[in-house]
């Protein structure tokens, strides 16, 4: 028997079927706090999935450390300046429309640097695999033959390596995947990549040359996991870069494109707080407005942004005190050097410390500068792009790893005696002379990379990438701590570096896509010979 208030029930049925539709047929809103390369990436692949995308960064520009100094005519990378394996950030313009080539003029670099041993000798590293065996044999002779084994090998490596990089880890069962664990007597993740090179090379200063690149996840050699052997693989492989007008050229082309697709992007506007109701983010506030939306993206520095947006008590896996037991990447000292004039030098330039590994424990463990013999590295990016000085100067760019913040080194006493270091010390890469034909100059130290660009530590690489902070163990893509959250860049799976990075933007986006239900832009891809994905037949 129906009484009347069954049938008003029944009644309202339709109304709320049309509720739902109408909520359905809703654009899905995300706000992304931050517009580093990440969140730029991410952003494009949102709105070519159909939400309405809002980014809001702190700083009056986009970028993050992606962005670009300039001034008196000079313009500089602030952070990244190799740009390496430009297929990811194809993939992601296409899915915009547009192609890599279209938007931003790259430049193949051929040496892809030079690198200057302090124990004696040098390598103008090439693609030209003859040429590098040669160079290889005239420094080390019982290391000829190396080069062809190592490139053999990890061809094969990041074949097996691409589950990896493409898919979020949720928890430790992702690892339980057969298809990943018959890949673990290949990756051997408990090795070095320095002890996995000693199957290539017996030279010391051979194998600087191929796990060098570590550096570019802040870590040493002789403990990062051989798995990012790839690392060097990859510039040989697909070819070190560089973008016209630098790095920064490639978020502004973000952004640029972003912006074509319907994304707005709110600068010089400070995220204060991430927005919760009932432990869900619906939004975030700043000291103009409120923004809410169905998720958040945080494209923000991880430790940094967990401090100073989520009260400890919200956070269960990352709080403060964990957070506190972490490992985090070292920091560097950077000088940017506007020049009177040129030097007939390589575009990259690394000198490796006579004594590396005693270089690296004065960063890493005993949190000390050097007194003497510092690594470093120096881009001198004008003799292949002349757009970044005034006409007869130049730029460099002057790179020194060092200490994340710790009580032993305060910047405000130590940066004029390094700086003068520093200054000495490029002349074992041929930079003599440097001083009086500085024009301008500005320096960033570990206290100006934690105050100014809210890095957590100054550590600019963000979280170690040991084997405790790996896949699963790193901050979730899909953050685990807070629903509605999403974390894309350095600080989360899979890691640290431009190409990385991209790569978290698609791994972030696509899960966001799953839960918002919306269909993921699809992936296009071109192959090499040896089938795996190759950007330069996009390029060429």
């Amino acid at each position: 028997m129906l009484d009347e208030s069954t049938f008003g029930a029944q009644a309202k049925l339709p109304d709320m079927v049309m509720d739902i539709a109408q909520q359905s047929s809703k654009p899905r809103t995300v706000v992304i706090v931050g517009a580093g390369p990440g969140g730029l990436a991410a952003s494009i692949l949102l709105a070519a999935a159909g939400a309405r995308v809002q980014i809001i960064e702190r700083l009056p520009i986009v970028g993050g450390r992606t962005s670009t100094i300039q001034a008196d005519g000079f313009r500089f990378d602030l952070g990244p300046t190799f740009f390496l394996y430009p297929r990811v950030l194809n993939e992601i313009m296409l899915a915009a429309g547009t192609t890599l080539e279209r938007e931003i003029d790259l430049v193949r670099l051929d040496p892809q640097y030079r690198l200057i041993f302090g124990a004696g000798g040098s390598l103008d590293c090439t693609p030209d695999a003859a040429k590098m065996e040669r160079q290889i044999a005239a420094i080390a002779p019982a290391d000829a033959g190396g080069f062809d084994c190592f490139m053999r090998e990890n061809r094969r490596k990041l074949e097996l390596m691409q589950p990896c990089l493409e898919n979020a880890f949720h928890s430790w069962r992702d690892l339980l995947n057969p298809r990943l664990l018959k890949l673990l007597p290949t990756l051997q993740p408990h090795r070095s990549v320095d002890t996995y090179l000693r199957r290539f090379f017996s030279d010391e200063r051979t194998r600087l040359a191929f796990s060098f690149q570590s550096k570019y996840l802040g870590m040493s050699p002789f403990r990062c996991p051989s798995l990012f052997s790839i690392l060097s693989f990859l510039e040989y492989e697909y070819g070190v870069f560089h973008p016209i007008g630098g790095c920064g050229s490639i978020t502004a082309a973000l952004a640029r494109v972003a912006q074509r697709m319907g994304v707005e992007i709110c600068l010089d506007e400070p995220v204060t707080e991430l927005l919760l109701e009932n432990k869900r983010a619906v939004g975030v506030k700043t000291a103009r407005t409120t923004y809410r939306a169905d998720s958040v993206v945080v494209n923000a520095d991880f430790a940094r942004a967990m401090s100073k947006l989520v009260p400890d008590v919200n956070r269960r896996r990352w709080t403060e005190k964990k957070l506190a037991r972490k490992k985090f990447s070292c920091s560097t000292f950077m000088l940017y050097l506007g020049l009177e004039g040129r030097y007939d030098l390589p575009h990259h330039n690394i000198y490796i410390s006579a004594d590396y590994e005693r270089n690296l424990d004065e960063i890493e463990n005993q949190h000390v500068l050097p007194a003497s013999d510092p690594s470093f590295y120096v881009q001198n990016a004008s003799v292949t792009d002349p757009t970044l000085a005034p006409a007869g100067m130049s730029t460099l760019y002057v790179l020194a790893p060092v200490t994340h913040q710790h009580p032993n080194v305060d910047w405000m006493k130590e940066k004029d005696r390094f700086r003068a270091l520093m200054l000495k010390q490029i002349e074992k890469a041929g930079f003599e002379n440097v001083e009086p034909r500085i024009r301008f100059e500005r320096m960033i130290t570990p206290l100006e990379w934690d105050e100014q660009y809210e890095i957590h530590l100054g550590a600019t690489f963000n979280l170690s990438h040991n084997l405790g902070q790996l896949l699963h163990l790193r901050p979730r893509n899909r953050f685990e701590d807070i629903a509605g959250v999403y974390l894309v860049g350095g600080g989360t799976h899979p890691g640290s570096g431009l190409p990385v990075i991209f790569e978290s933007a698609r791994i972030t986006s696509r899960l966001l896509c799953e839960d918002l239900g919306l269909e993921a832009p699809p992936v296009e891809r071109t192959t090499d010979s040896h089938g795996l994905p190759n950007p330069l037949e996009v390029l060429t």
